[in-house]
């Protein structure tokens, strides 16, 4: 009986301890990386350096619909792509209901209506615009001035933060819950692009970019359709057909 308790004693000597809980922040490589905050963890793209566009269609004029059809329509400068998102709301073919603008040229006119069905409506929606000097803002839409001529343009709905204050329609974490990504303007004015790892609600996303991310503007993109293109980190979401995309290419 001695002989059996030693050998047991010794057997749990043995045992390997079970891995701490990972409680560490996930590393990436390039723009991308993995951020916790209040208990869900989110995808942050910002790179400083790289020229923001507006992916929209293909050589025959079509909606693209996806990350792939990109890569195909970029050729060699697929090579160059730091990372793409979704880049606004957009109708059962693929082309956006709000402002696009693509290269300086206006795919799409203006939207300011301010009643209907869905997020885009949600008041205020807003505009993520690039202009001819590189310096990127989120616009209420009523705010903005067709004069400003952006190089790139893309609306959508609602905004997340206005002016440093969460839109105040949003419930602290109201039940509606998608997989979503969004756009902000942080402190050093670069734009900052984040999409949630799980379902998450508007109050919680908005605060992510209040909170540690520092946007004092910042716009919903879209929800449940939400995908991301991150190269470094071999991640390229086909889900879903999606519609106008926001590509970052290296300088």
């Amino acid at each position: 009986m001695q002989i059996v308790l030693l050998l047991v004693l010794l057997l749990a000597a043995c045992k390997r301890p079970e891995p701490a809980p990972d409680i560490q922040e996930t590393t990436a490589s390039g723009p991308c990386r993995s951020l916790m905050f209040e208990g869900q963890r989110f995808t942050i793209c910002r790179d400083p350096a790289a020229r923001l566009e507006l992916a929209l269609n293909d050589f025959r004029g079509r909606p693209l619909r996806s990350f792939v059809a990109l890569e195909q329509v970029l050729g060699d400068r697929a090579t160059k792509v730091r990372f793409a998102l979704n880049g606004g709301m957009f109708d059962h073919e693929g082309r956006p209901i709000g402002l696009a603008n693509a290269d300086g040229k206006e795919a799409r006119p203006i939207n300011r209506r301010t009643d209907g069905g869905g997020n885009f409506h949600l008041q205020p929606n807003g505009i993520f615009l690039v202009r001819n000097n590189g310096r990127a803002a989120i616009v209420r839409t009523q705010d903005y001035a067709p004069e400003t001529a952006p190089r790139m343009a893309t609306q959508s709905g609602p905004m997340l933060v206005i002016d440093g204050t969460v839109n105040p329609r949003f419930d602290a974490d109201g039940r509606s819950r998608y997989v979503r990504n969004g756009v902000g303007v942080d402190g050093e004015g670069v734009p900052v692009f984040a999409i949630s790892n799980a379902p998450v609600s508007f109050g919680k996303f908005a605060r992510l970019f209040a909170g540690p991310l520092g946007c004092r503007n910042a716009l919903y993109l879209d929800g449940s359709v939400s995908s991301l293109w991150d190269p470094a980190n071999g991640r390229m979401d086909s889900l879903v057909p999606i519609g106008p995309m926001i590509v970052a290419i290296a300088s």
